[in-house]
């Protein structure tokens, strides 16, 4: 199981912060600002590879390549980046029909399974209860995540999962502050 490190994060309006990573400033659908173009929510990427290179074994069998079967640089991880994803494949999930009382721990437990977990936050107010954020370290373990847990029954519960599209939450909150406009200009000048 993943242990949250780094300083406590600060709630966000709607989010309760799980691990200490900055959290999300200005609610729910935003990211924390900067970060290399084309990371979504400008969090940092993690850089390439397996550390320390997973060579072979020394001493082994004869005739007996690297771990991974001679893929390059060896290691199991090195294979799986030649597949090349979808693109709406990120490292942020966004998981709906939560249990309300679901713990941090359990949510850990279920995710982390998949791979090393950077960040979860979930939602605590009335429009964003049984909802978070899972940001994996690595775009394969999101994937994999995703794939495994889609439909997932927790508690009685079929979780559904779906790549975090920032522009999709954006057009929501748009809309949302159109709407609060149109219905102030609808009073503000008696028409209905």
């Amino acid at each position: 199981m993943a242990t949250p490190t780094g300083p406590p994060t600060i709630g966000m309006p709607g989010m309760t912060g799980v691990t200490g990573f900055g959290g999300m400033p200005g609610g729910m659908p935003g990211g924390p600002p900067g970060g290399p173009p084309g990371m979504p929510g400008g969090m940092p990427g993690m850089p390439g590879g397996m550390p320390g290179g997973m060579s072979g074994m020394p001493g082994g069998m004869p005739g007996m390549g690297p771990p991974g079967g001679g893929a390059p640089g060896g290691g199991i991880a090195y294979g799986r980046r030649n597949v090349r994803l979808p693109p709406e494949v990120n490292r942020i999930l966004y998981v709906r029909n939560l249990p309300y009382k679901i713990s941090a721990d359990e949510l850990y437990d279920i995710f982390g399974k998949y791979g090393s977990i950077r960040q979860i936050r979930r939602g605590n107010g009335p429009e964003t209860r049984g909802t978070a954020f899972v940001v994996y370290d690595d775009i394969y373990d999101a994937k994999n995540a995703m794939d495994h847990l889609n439909n997932f029954n927790v508690a009685g519960r079929y979780l559904v999962l779906l790549y975090y599209n920032p522009a999709k939450m954006q057009q929501k909150v748009d809309n949302r502050a159109k709407r609060e406009d149109i219905e102030r200009l609808k009073r503000k000048y008696g028409v209905e």
